[in-house]
C-alpha cells in the first residue's frame, strides 16, 4: 500500500538502503531479555507477506513471548492459518477507509474481497483483536468513520488513531495539522453504538482540545 500519511517512507521507497538484520540477531536480542519482555509486536510493512513469518513466530513463542500482529488484512489465508493454530495472542488490523475508498486512500490496487475476508476471520476468531483507523486530515472525514462503523458493526474494539505530523510518504501530509482531541472524542461518541468499545489513541497534549 502507498498510504500518503505513512511514516515508514524508507520501507516503501528505499528498501535497498536499509540494513538487513539477521533473524538470529533478533532472536539473540530477545533471548537476552527473557523475563524482561512480555511480548513483541510484529509489524511492517505488511508482515503476512514474509514467507518465514510462521517459523519466526514459533521461535519467538518458544522464548515465552506473547505475539501481537499488525496487519492490513490483505492476506486472509495467512491470517486464517495464524488464527487456526493459535499462533498469535492479539491482532490489530488497520482499516484504511470505507470500502469504496480503499484504493483512493491507499493509492494502490486492493482486493476488497480479501479485506472483508480478514475482517470476518478476525471478528469470528477466539483471538483478542482491534480494528483501527488513522484519521488523516483532509483524507478521512467524519462521514468516512461513520461508514466504517457501519461496515464493522458488532466488532469488539475500534480505535481512532490521531494522525501524527512528520516525514511521510507524501510530503504534503507532513505539514498537515491533525484533528483536535475534541473532534476525535465527538466522533468516537457517534461510533459507540457500532462497537463494544471505542478508543482514541495518540492525542497530543497540544491538540487535546
Amino acid at each position: 500500500m502507498r498510504c500518503p500519511y505513512c511514516h515508514n517512507r524508507d520501507l516503501v521507497l528505499e528498501t535497498e538502503s536499509l540494513p538487513a538484520i539477521p533473524e538470529e540477531a533478533v532472536l539473540t536480542f530477545l533471548e537476552k531479555r527473557r523475563g524482561l519482555l512480555d511480548g513483541i509486536c510484529i509489524t511492517g510493512g505488511e508482515p503476512t507477506l514474509q514467507t518465514d513469518l510462521m517459523p519466526f513466530i514459533d521461535r519467538a513463542r518458544a522464548l515465552g513471548l506473547r505475539i501481537k500482529l499488525d496487519t492490513n488484512g490483505t492476506n486472509p489465508a495467512v491470517l486464517d492459518e495464524l488464527i487456526e493454530k493459535s499462533t498469535v495472542d492479539y491482532i490489530a488490523m488497520d482499516i484504511k477507509a470505507p470500502g469504496d475508498r480503499y484504493e483512493e486512500v491507499t493509492r494502490s490496487r486492493v482486493s476488497l474481497t480479501n479485506i472483508e475476508a480478514s475482517i470476518r476471520l478476525i471478528k469470528e476468531s477466539h483471538i483478542d483483536y482491534e480494528f483501527r483507523t488513522t484519521v488523516a486530515p483532509g483524507l478521512i472525514a467524519e462521514e468516512d468513520l461513520i461508514r466504517i462503523g457501519r461496515w464493522l458493526a458488532g466488532a469488539k474494539k475500534y480505535v481512532l488513531q490521531q494522525y501524527a505530523p512528520g516525514p511521510t510518504l507524501d510530503d504534503a501530509f507532513s505539514r498537515r495539522h491533525p484533528y483536535s482531541g475534541t473532534w476525535l472524542k465527538d466522533v468516537a461518541r457517534k461510533l459507540e453504538p457500532f462497537f463494544e468499545r471505542v478508543e482514541i489513541r495518540g492525542i497530543s497534549p497540544a491538540l487535546a482540545v
